[in-house]
């Protein structure tokens, strides 16, 4: 006998999550009912996966569930917000248990990890689809914004840039290099398996002056926070850091890290004069962080070199209507 809705959803989504103190009522009424932390911002953030253009098909299960939240919790880091609840709106073609019982260990795992409750959410018949929506907690003073960049600030990112964008290019058969197995394995979990970095936007509380993650590539992500700011920068290429392989990609080899996108590392601003105070925030954090420019006056992003060259460039980030 084919499963229900409602057992599919009390088999696949009612256990195996983390538990909350402040969910006073969460999967299978009508709604949740939740107690926000006293003195603290709601922030609420939501993403949609959609089969063929966020995961290639044939993606397995695990991987489109670990995403699925890995991708939220990167909105929670950039914003330097605690996660804590979330809802997931689930379209498939077809209910197949074997598919339902991957996803959600991939998305339980990342869940528990991070102590984040499902509370609710829906299910329905339609093209793949995940649509899962993030809440989490803020001191709304200590918010991490995109409208605070100021001229002198320097601007850092955390990790390795365009590793997922080589990856993509390794699932799809598009990648020019030839790579040891371990080497290929690496850039296709950076794609599939990403490392929100939930506990450097919790340490930048105080410190960044602006943040956002790297989701649609490096030019256009730290495009908005410039827009939003009224600031420019100038970006050393040299500076980014990226995996051998990705340099070893032509002339141009920037160009996956500036527009590839689903790195979901953080690009943040921060004054010069609190260099020491980000070292000591990050010291038990085993996540490296790169300073790869500054913030100026004049509008725009301009990229040089080690060697002064200006890079001409003139193209954005991923856009999903461009």
């Amino acid at each position: 006998m084919a499963i229900s809705e409602f057992g599919l959803i009390k088999r696949y989504f009612s256990c195996g999550m983390a538990a909350r103190g402040d969910v006073l009522l969460g999967v299978g009424d009508d709604a949740a009912l939740l107690t926000p932390a006293a003195g603290e911002s709601l922030a609420l953030s939501m993403d949609t996966l959609v089969e063929g253009v966020h995961f290639p098909l044939h993606t397995s299960p695990e991987h489109i569930g670990y995403k699925a939240i890995a991708v939220n919790l990167s909105d929670m880091a950039a914003m330097g917000a605690e996660p804590a609840w979330m809802l997931l709106g689930l379209t498939l073609p077809a209910v197949d248990e074997r598919w339902l019982q991957g996803f959600s260990e991939g998305l339980s795992q990342l869940a528990t990890e991070h102590g984040v409750a499902l509370v609710g959410g829906d299910t329905s018949r339609g093209p793949l689809t995940i649509t899962l929506q993030i809440c989490g907690f803020v001191p709304p003073a200590q918010a991490l914004r995109r409208d605070g960049a100021k001229a002198g600030d320097l601007i850092y990112v955390t990790g390795q840039l365009g590793d997922a964008g080589l990856g993509l290019q390794l699932v799809l058969d598009r990648a020019e290099l030839t790579l040891e197995p371990s080497r290929r394995d690496y850039f296709i979990s950076r794609l599939q398996r990403p490392t929100p970095r939930v506990a450097v936007g919790l340490a930048l509380r105080g410190l960044a002056t602006a943040a956002i993650d790297i989701s649609d590539g490096l030019a256009g992500d730290l495009g908005h926070i410039l827009v939003s700011s009224g600031v420019g920068a100038t970006v050393n290429l040299d500076s980014l850091p990226v995996a051998a392989e990705v340099r070893e990609g032509g002339d141009e080899w920037w160009r996956l890290p500036l527009t590839a996108g689903d790195d979901y590392e953080l690009c943040f601003t921060l004054p010069a004069g609190k260099t020491a105070a980000l070292s000591q925030a990050l010291q038990a954090i085993d996540c490296p962080v790169t300073c790869i420019g500054q913030i100026e006056v004049l509008p725009g992003l301009r990229l040089t070199s080690d060697r002064g060259e200006v890079i001409q460039y003139h193209s954005g980030g991923y856009q999903h209507f461009g």
